[in-house]
């Protein structure tokens, strides 16, 4: 039997994850005042959204089923579909599955889809990106029989001041984001920049408790994340140069294809013959 994949947290689980700032950081989007972070149950599944790698979470709190998922690199108009299918595996888990043959109604947790963006294409501070925009035919003046509606909040530094001051969490994970952007834009390498950021944030007090605790997973999980987006900004702009549009979707899709399968991205890259690199702005 085929050892277990090991799913990576990103940087962003591995803050959020602990329930006191997942807490704040809830309450911040919703207007809440949650006082008692025992009150969620976190309930992410491995490997659904993204197939090695774990940068989702998914959790119950006062009747609501939230999903909730960083999304770095670039926006992903797909996300509606993508949280119908990863919504229905949730509740295949919480829900007793002989309960849904019963009569009488079962009672379930309301869902709520958030995206969290912090890519550097430009980007208003919210959006709503709605599943029936993928559907093919639409009856005019008819509502749509099924419906997913996902709320995407800019978090990049300076865009959403009001959610940065709701929760301080979150600002310091923004603004250590948007540190190693600049240390690499000064023409440092991944590594270092990472590492310099971490030295910084750690010295101004941003994230400071979490980033002494973490610092060499920090590095290696905010290194693998820009890798990859990285490499999927080569296959985009090598495509362009060949003026095929197709042929770069096609490349951007074979290489998550074998990235998705653990395959590194240097490797993965070589098979597919992408030999330049690129800095993430």
């Amino acid at each position: 039997m085929p050892a277990k994949r090991k799913y990576k947290d990103s940087v962003f689980t591995s803050l959020f994850k602990d329930k006191k700032r997942l807490l704040e950081l809830y309450n911040a989007i919703e207007g809440t005042s949650y006082k008692d972070p025992n009150i969620i149950n976190i309930n992410t599944l491995e490997g659904v959204l993204f197939a090695n790698r774990q940068n989702d979470i998914s959790f119950t709190i006062g009747g609501k089923l939230v999903v909730l998922i960083e999304h770095q690199s670039s926006v992903n108009e797909n996300m509606p579909l993508r949280f119908l299918i990863y919504v229905s595996k949730v509740y295949e888990k919480i829900i007793d599955p002989k309960g849904i043959y019963k009569q009488s109604l079962i009672k379930i947790p309301r869902p709520e889809f958030i995206v969290l963006y912090n890519g550097v294409d430009k980007y208003p501070k919210e959006k709503i990106l709605k599943l029936s925009d993928a559907f093919e035919q639409i009856v005019i003046k008819k509502a749509p029989e099924l419906e997913l509606s996902v709320r995407m909040l800019n978090i990049n530094k300076g865009h959403n001041p009001k959610l940065e001051h709701r929760s301080k969490n979150l600002a310091d994970y923004s603004a250590f984001v948007a540190k190693v952007r600049e240390f690499q834009s000064s023409g440092n390498p991944l590594k270092e920049a990472i590492e310099k950021a971490v030295v910084y944030c750690i010295d101004k007090g941003i994230l400071r408790d979490y980033l002494r605790q973490n610092s060499s997973e920090v590095v290696n999980m905010m290194t693998t994340e820009f890798k990859l987006k990285d490499a999927i900004a080569v296959a985009r702009e090598e495509g362009e140069a060949k003026g095929m549009a197709k042929g770069e979707a096609r490349g951007m899709k074979k290489l998550l294809a074998l990235w998705e399968k653990g395959i590194p991205l240097t490797e993965a890259k070589r098979r597919l013959g992408i030999s330049r690199n690129y800095a993430v702005r």
